[in-house]
């Protein structure tokens, strides 16, 4: 089953949506290092780092983008679609060193209390208007990232962003209420701790593509029992499954056929129908059977 395509503005490209959220985000972080400079609030200036990192990791989105739409060549057959799990794989980085820093310096405010006053009316209008911002920048890529790796790793450091502004208003209304300058150092510990997890998440997704892992929710033994279905039909060995990226899975089998099916010229029939199951039941464009007759005999070891 497949979701309705978004339509209006959420159904642009994933380049235009890209360098939409692009605009948003260097406006906002534009804002929010005015703002942290003139409150004095170090999770203001934190959550303006991590837009200024988001910016450039979009770019970096936007980069592969370009880049995976090129052709396939002769050297490289499938094309370019990996580029967007490099990309993914730099603002996994991204996110893991940033949260460091941010932690590093949240630690050293606590220890060391900064003698500067941190204007907190100052500090809460800049991370409501950082909040309704990455609001509407998740709305756009919301739909997107469910199929490409690339978006979704500029979709979770957008997510990032909402979450590290809710912790800057939650800190600007303590200070405005009780005076208490130590919740901004902790509000960007927060912001750090939020972080981590989606980080992590995304390098363990780009890892499972690297290493050519059987697509999340795809069981090899149920492929192979729909395979093992199908009319002629004998016995299935060699199954291997990857994807290319987020939403672009690749199969391959050897599909053992009986001698009277392709003694009857039936191996045509029994490979479109092979593929058809792949497409209708897996969800998978790319499929390539080797289609062998009972008594053939194979060249190498498979494991």
């Amino acid at each position: 089953m497949h979701d309705n395509a978004p339509t209006g503005i959420r159904g642009a490209g994933n380049k235009r949506l890209l360098a939409i959220s692009l605009g948003i985000t260097t406006v906002v972080m534009g804002v929010q290092i005015v703002g942290a400079v003139l409150s004095g609030s170090l999770a203001l200036l934190a959550d303006a780092a991590h837009m200024f990192t988001d910016a450039a990791a979009l770019v970096i989105a936007l980069i592969a983008s370009v880049v995976a739409g090129r052709p396939a060549n002769d050297r490289n057959t499938f094309g370019y679609q990996r580029a967007e799990v490099f990309g993914a794989l730099v603002n996994g980085v991204i996110l893991i060193v940033l949260s460091v820093w941010i932690a590093i310096e949240g630690v050293r405010r606590l220890i060391e209390p900064a003698e500067v006053e941190v204007a907190g009316g100052l500090m809460l209008a800049v991370a409501i208007v950082g909040l309704l911002a990455n609001a509407v920048a998740m709305w756009l890529l919301s739909a997107a990232q469910r199929s490409s790796i690339n978006v979704r790793g500029a979709y979770l450091e957008v997510l990032g962003d909402l979450l590290g502004s809710a912790a800057v208003i939650v800190a600007a209304v303590v200070i405005l209420t009780t005076g208490w300058l130590p919740a901004d150092a902790i509000a960007s510990l927060l912001i750090a701790g939020m972080i981590v997890p989606r980080a992590i998440s995304l390098l363990r997704e780009v890892a499972s593509v690297l290493s050519e892992s059987t697509p999340r929710g795809m069981q090899v033994a149920e492929i192979r029992e729909h395979i093992l279905s199908k009319d002629g039909v004998v016995d299935v060995h060699d199954i291997h499954v990857w994807q290319l990226t987020r939403g672009a899975p690749v199969f391959s089998a050897h599909v053992i056929v009986d001698d009277d099916a392709f003694q009857a010229g039936c191996s045509g029939r029994i490979l479109a129908s092979l593929q058809s199951c792949l497409t209708d039941h897996f969800d998978v464009e790319h499929s390539t059977f080797q289609l062998e007759p009972a008594g053939h005999v194979e060249h190498g070891s498979h494991a």
